[in-house]
């Protein structure tokens, strides 16, 4: 569904990713773990056409994307939940999941995918006519990830759907996801600092480091993998 091919991105003339090659099969939940500033958000940001990798390839559904506007690639059936939520905040929780449909034309759909989101995350359906500015962090990721949802998409991207949240939001997130897979088929790309929850929630995932791939393996195999171990579990 997804290759990149060494793919190389830079802001100005610091180079953040470096020869960086992947690939997602159709209705995988893919992880990419690293530390901070390993350039985890910036291979989103170069799939979604947000920082355009200056060299390379990003194929989606087997064409290039590497030179199309991030409404046209939204548009292709590939969303980004971007890190720290970014709801519109005067905006009601309903007027939010209607912005992440502008694209879409088949009402009778939006109206079913709209009940589905509110069986999916019940405290939205009793937060619809509130602000998303007034919901609280937990909250507003459920919101973040539904409005990706609502424009129907083949593959979602999360940037760090746990950062900021209470553990117990956490895991009823990372379940949301796992349901979302299995619901749906949506195939999945995990960014996430929470090495132990995205390893298990993940059929495969990926180690970046420096800008670099330097790992791949099942989720599995990676959990129980000494390196991974000391520097990502805390083991």
């Amino acid at each position: 569904m997804l290759k990149l091919k060494n793919i190389n991105t830079y802001y100005g003339n610091i180079q953040a990713l470096k020869d960086v090659s992947l690939e997602i099969k159709e209705g995988e939940i893919i992880t990419l773990i690293g530390a901070n500033g390993a350039g985890k958000t910036t291979t989103l940001m170069s799939i979604s056409g947000i920082v355009p990798p200056k060299s390379g390839e990003v194929l989606f559904m087997g064409k290039p994307i590497n030179d199309m506007t991030s409404e046209k690639i939204v548009s292709m059936g590939l969303c980004q939940v971007p890190e720290g939520r970014h709801i519109f905040p005067h905006l009601t929780v309903t007027e939010n999941l209607d912005m992440g449909a502008f694209l879409r034309k088949d009402k009778a759909n939006i109206s079913k995918d709209l009940n589905y989101i509110f069986d999916l995350f019940p405290i939205l359906n009793e937060r619809r006519n509130q602000p998303g500015g007034t919901l609280s962090g937990g909250e507003q990721q459920m919101l973040a990830i539904s409005r990706a949802l609502m424009a129907r998409p083949k593959l979602l991207l999360l940037d760090e759907p746990s950062l900021g949240l209470a553990p117990i939001i956490i895991r009823q997130i990372f379940e949301i996801i796992k349901k979302i897979n299995k619901d749906s088929g949506t195939t999945v790309f995990l960014v996430e600092q929470n090495a132990n929850l995205a390893l298990k929630a993940a059929d495969r995932g990926y180690v970046m480091e420096n800008g670099r791939i330097t790992m791949t393996d099942t989720g599995e195999n990676l959990l129980s993998n000494e390196d991974v171990k000391n520097a990502y579990l805390g083991m």
